[in-house]
């Protein structure tokens, strides 16, 4: 294990949001005195969960100085490219060139319920296709958008790019993929890859989550052979829940939570047979034994271990505090900042 990180959902009580944000940035503060590489945002619009990662971002980015930023993902559906390049390049540039933006591309969730305020004069021709995301890369990169640039009067000055730029970020683009067509459609257009706990087979593919998700990073790591001239990195993200220091009211409750969840595991939802991923809970070498022998886990040499929803600040500083201290060193992993070389 190369490099370790957490992914959290950022949850807050509606009634007094403020608690939830300034909880979530203690989080990464902690996740960085415990040495994780990463730290990642999971994207929630309209509701009680975080709408705006990048200012998260760059809240977090003044709070700690090492502890790389990511979100996973942004769903470009409800952003315009141009405007996300520009928040996107002032936040790596104050965070010194620590921000990996995973994004998504696709419909909204829920479209047809926000539509008439999202896009009210534009929702029949938005296109949120591949398209969207290669706009947003070309933008990221410093590409021309228009042919305007130089001086114009006494002080006015335009750039014919979006500014400012960031260089390197656009390296650091992530594409969230659960399909063989999008897993190879990151490689093969210069992205890193966000392996997540939801996958979509193949028609001939048996319902086996791990063999699936082995599968597409694969197919992601050969296209992206042929032509990414970078090495492609890939990250896999699964719920993990280690109860080594847990109380037993806490080891209770993470087992309800898991119970719960189980059963949408056992078969493909819906019309296009999602797979979800078991949850993974134990002492922290039974859920490395059972990492070691998860074959998607068995392509990757980073991870985003992913908070489980709705749990309180306290279980997340115990399983953070586990993660670290005996599952990422379970895996072969050591702590940053000791002055080992990441890259």
């Amino acid at each position: 294990m190369r490099k370790l990180g957490f992914l959290t959902i950022g949850l807050f009580d509606p009634a007094n949001p403020a608690a939830g944000h300034q909880s979530t940035l203690e989080i990464i503060e902690l996740g960085e005195r415990l040495g994780f590489d990463s730290a990642w945002l999971r994207h929630r619009h309209l509701q009680f969960g975080i709408s705006s990662p990048i200012a998260m971002m760059a809240a977090a980015s003044q709070r700690t100085s090492r502890i790389e930023l990511g979100t996973a993902v942004t769903p470009l559906g409800w952003e315009n490219p141009l405007r996300l390049a520009e928040d996107l390049a002032t936040v790596d540039l104050l965070a010194g060139g620590r921000i990996n933006p995973g994004l998504s591309v696709g419909e909204p969730m829920h479209y047809d319920t926000v539509r008439h305020e999202l896009y009210p004069d534009s929702a029949e021709l938005e296109d949120f296709s591949y398209a969207r995301m290669d706009r947003l890369a070309r933008l990221v990169s410093g590409e021309p958008v228009r042919d305007l640039s130089g001086k114009q009067g006494v002080v006015e000055e335009f750039s014919n790019r979006v500014e400012p730029h960031s260089p390197g970020l656009r390296d650091r683009l992530w594409y969230g993929a659960g399909s063989r067509k999008s897993a190879v459609w990151a490689g093969a257009n210069g992205f890193n890859l966000l392996a997540s706990s939801v996958v979509f087979p193949e028609p001939d593919q048996e319902p086996d989550f791990a063999q699936i998700q082995q599968s597409q990073i694969r197919a992601f790591r050969e296209a992206a052979a042929s032509a990414q001239a970078h090495p492609a990195r890939v990250s896999q993200g699964l719920v993990v829940i280690p109860t080594d220091s847990a109380s037993p009211g806490q080891r209770a409750k993470y087992r309800r939570y898991v119970d719960e969840r189980t059963p949408r595991t056992r078969a493909p939802q819906g019309p296009k047979g999602m797979l979800f991923a078991p949850d993974l809970i134990g002492t922290s070498d039974e859920i490395a034994g059972q990492l070691y022998a998860h074959a998607g886990f068995q392509e990757v040499d980073e991870v985003a271990f992913a908070l489980p929803f709705s749990f309180d600040h306290e279980d997340y500083l115990q399983i953070l505090t586990d993660i670290a201290g005996k599952l990422g060193p379970a895996l072969g992993w050591s702590p940053a900042g000791a002055g080992q070389d990441r890259e």
